[in-house]
């Protein structure tokens, strides 16, 4: 499967749908893309995994990179993750008791600070 990486503006801020396997040879992108994008100003980030098909360690590394990033501009990220492969591996790691899953891009900019209650 290819991989690809494409933004676009959601609800509550920028959505990044990624595509592919996410591993030592996509991260890069993935890292550099969301890096982009907070450089940019965004606050509420939300990253579309369902369509990722297995995640490494240089995947997890790259979230947990953007996460930290984000948390130090008073920002937050959720990813949208419905593959349990993929939960598993954040569930191993840990990773997901500090950057919260969600089934669907909806359901996590529902659960971001910056949705309109």
């Amino acid at each position: 499967m290819t991989f690809s990486v494409t933004t676009w503006q959601g609800r509550v801020g920028p959505v990044i749908e990624v595509a592919g396997d996410l591993d030592m040879a996509s991260a890069p992108q993935l890292r550099d893309r969301l890096l982009e994008v907070v450089e940019t100003g965004a606050r509420t980030v939300v990253v579309d995994l369902t369509q990722v098909g297995f995640v490494d360690s240089s995947g997890l590394g790259a979230l947990v990179l953007v996460y930290k990033n984000l948390r130090e501009r008073d920002g937050w990220l959720g990813l949208a993750v419905v593959r349990q492969s993929i939960r598993n591996v954040f569930s191993i790691t840990s990773v997901d008791r500090v950057i919260p899953l969600f089934g669907t891009v909806r359901e996590a900019e529902d659960a971001s600070p910056a949705a309109v209650r």
